[in-house]
């Protein structure tokens, strides 16, 4: 009897153990994913031609190429920042809001 009261108490810690470990994996918080919401088209500002080129020559804009990384190596806006798309969320605080940014995708 007297062998069997440490075994008793070692697979108690043990249970208790996992019971804890469970508990906390079935109530571990999770960050919510923010999903970005296309703005309809009527919502988005255009930038003419005129303009963009303007703005480029005075360096009063910062071109934001919005496609992938081998999309950018082949050809893009000399000084453009890349962000894919996909990233944008969580690259947002590398643009300063104050500078007029204009995105592009071709």
């Amino acid at each position: 009897m007297n062998k069997l009261i440490p075994w008793v108490l070692l697979g108690s810690g043990v249970l208790l153990l996992l019971a804890g470990i469970t508990y906390a994996w079935l109530n571990r918080q999770t960050v919510p994913q923010e999903t970005v919401t296309p703005a309809a088209v009527e919502e988005v500002q255009r930038v003419s031609l005129a303009d963009a080129k303007v703005a480029f020559d005075a360096g009063s804009a910062v071109f934001l190429d919005v496609r992938d990384e081998s999309s950018f190596a082949a050809s893009h806006i000399p000084g453009a920042v890349l962000i894919p798309v996909a990233e944008l969320p969580t690259r947002l605080d590398e643009l300063d809001p104050s500078t007029w940014i204009i995105p592009y995708c071709t």
